[in-house]
């Protein structure tokens, strides 16, 4: 979940990023991380309670999966750091305890929740949020 301000688990890989003087993603950087802005995350809980079946589960994923050299790219241009690939046996160090999420690729869909709950997210992408940031 985003926001300009804060972006989840990507909040700690800017503060790392700064930290270290680098914005880094692991191999190609083609793993991916579903994204939702909080406002369209705010807005499916509201059709979740109002329309929703109990004991269903319903995805707040507006976009399935950002690519993880991306998401470094724009912190990158967030923080003015040189932004680098770094290898898999790597992460563990340069990231601590993100080691494991930076590596994984982790896709998912809302297209039921769409279809069930007539939900469509409409508020800004993440890379967008992530430029537009303070």
């Amino acid at each position: 979940m985003h926001d300009p301000n804060k972006q989840g688990l990507i909040t700690f890989m800017i503060a790392l990023a700064r930290e270290k003087g680098l914005s880094a993603y692991v191999g190609d950087g083609a793993n991916r991380w579903p994204a939702v802005h909080v406002l369209d995350a705010a807005k499916l809980y509201r059709l979740a309670l109002e329309k929703g079946a109990a004991g269903v589960r319903y995805h707040a994923v507006a976009e399935e999966g950002v690519p993880l050299r991306e998401i470094a790219e724009a912190i990158g241009r967030r923080v003015n750091v040189p932004v680098n690939s770094i290898g898999a046996d790597e992460a563990a160090e340069h990231f601590g305890w993100l080691g494991y999420f930076v590596t994984a690729d982790l896709v998912a869909s809302s297209a039921l929740t769409r279809e069930w709950l007539g939900w469509n997210p409409v508020q800004p992408r993440l890379i967008s949020d992530l430029d537009r940031g303070r």
